[in-house]
C-alpha cells in the first residue's frame, strides 16, 4: 500500500458544536479518499475552566440558543436542553492527547465518543461522561485516567494549544474564520491545514466550512487524486464507518437528503435518539 498523499491536520475540541456538525464533510472526505488522506488532531482547548466562558459573558441560555440553531441549520444531532451550567474542556481534551500519546489507534474514536456523550446531553467536564466515552472506545477509564497525568500529556497538552494559537499567516486572510484571545487569534473549530506530503506545501483551511471547499482545495493541490463514487447502500455505510452514525452523515457521504437518507435507514438499521434526530446501527 502507498503512504496518503495528503496529510490533514484537523484543529478541533470535543465540545465544539460546529466541529461535530462537520463530521458529515469529513465523512465523505474519507469515503471518497480513504488511504490517500492521513488524519492528525491538535486539541484546540476551547475553555480549560468554566470561569473561561463565564468570563466572557457566555451562559448556559446562550449555549442552548447557539446550539439549537446550529442543529436545525447542519442537522447533527444536539440535545439542547438546557445545561445547569457551563463545561470545561480541558479533561476531555486531555483524554484525546493522552490516548494518541499511548494507544493511537483509538485516539479517533476516544474523540468521536466524546462528542456523542456530550451532544447527546452529557457534562464534557464530569468523569461520568469522560468515562463512558472511553469504556464505549474500548480503553480502561483508570488507565486513560493515568495516562493523562503524565507530564508527557501535559506537555502535548500545552504544545497542542500553543499550535492553534500560531494560525498560518494564509489563514489570516479569512480573519473572521479565526477567534481573539489574550495573546492573538487561534484557530476556532474545526480548523484544517492540508498538506502535500509529496513536497511539504500547506493550505490553511480556517474554521467552519462546505464540504465543497475541502473539495476544491484538494483537487488544486493534488489534480487527478483518485475518488470513489458516493455510495448506494446506506447500511454499506454503516458497516464501513464501524461506529453509530447520525441521519446527516450517512446523508452526507451518500450525497442525497437527509429526509431520504433516514427513510432508508429505517428498513436497515436501528436508531438511539439523540436530540431531534440519533444514531443508527445495524442489528446485530
Amino acid at each position: 500500500m502507498s503512504d496518503p498523499q495528503v496529510r490533514i491536520t484537523e484543529f478541533t475540541d470535543p465540545g465544539c458544536p460546529w466541529a461535530w456538525s462537520a463530521e458529515p464533510a469529513r465523512r465523505r472526505l474519507n469515503w471518497l479518499y480513504g488511504d490517500e488522506i492521513e488524519w492528525r488532531t491538535r486539541m484546540v482547548v476551547l475553555a480549560e475552566s468554566p470561569s473561561d466562558y463565564e468570563e466572557k459573558g457566555i451562559s448556559p441560555e446562550m449555549i442552548q440558543r447557539s446550539t439549537r440553531d446550529i442543529a436545525a441549520d447542519h442537522g447533527m444531532p444536539i440535545d439542547t436542553t438546557l445545561r445547569p451550567r457551563v463545561t470545561a474542556t480541558a479533561d476531555a481534551c486531555r483524554t484525546v492527547i493522552a490516548t494518541r500519546l499511548n494507544a493511537p489507534e483509538h485516539e479517533g474514536q476516544v474523540l468521536r465518543c466524546l462528542r456523542v456523550g456530550y451532544f447527546s446531553g452529557g457534562m464534557l467536564d464530569d468523569r461520568e461522561t469522560i468515562d463512558d466515552a472511553v469504556k464505549s472506545a474500548g480503553l480502561d477509564p483508570e488507565e486513560v485516567r493515568a495516562w493523562a497525568q503524565e507530564d508527557a500529556t501535559e506537555e502535548a497538552f500545552r504544545e497542542d494549544m500553543a499550535a492553534a494559537r500560531k494560525p498560518m499567516p494564509a489563514a489570516k486572510a479569512l480573519d473572521h474564520k479565526l477567534a481573539n484571545w489574550s495573546g492573538g487569534q487561534r484557530y476556532t473549530c474545526p480548523s484544517y491545514e492540508i498538506e502535500r506530503r509529496a513536497d511539504g506545501v500547506r493550505i490553511a483551511v480556517p474554521g467552519f466550512q462546505p464540504f465543497a471547499t475541502y473539495d476544491v482545495v484538494l483537487a488544486n493541490l493534488i489534480p487527478g487524486l483518485d475518488r470513489r463514487d458516493p455510495p448506494d447502500d446506506v447500511a454499506h455505510v454503516l458497516d464501513w464507518a464501524g461506529t453509530p452514525l447520525a441521519s446527516q452523515e450517512v446523508a452526507t457521504v451518500c450525497d442525497i437528503s437527509r429526509p431520504e437518507a433516514r427513510e432508508r435507514l429505517g428498513h436497515v438499521a436501528e436508531e438511539r435518539h439523540a436530540g431531534a434526530d440519533g444514531f443508527w446501527t445495524l442489528p446485530n
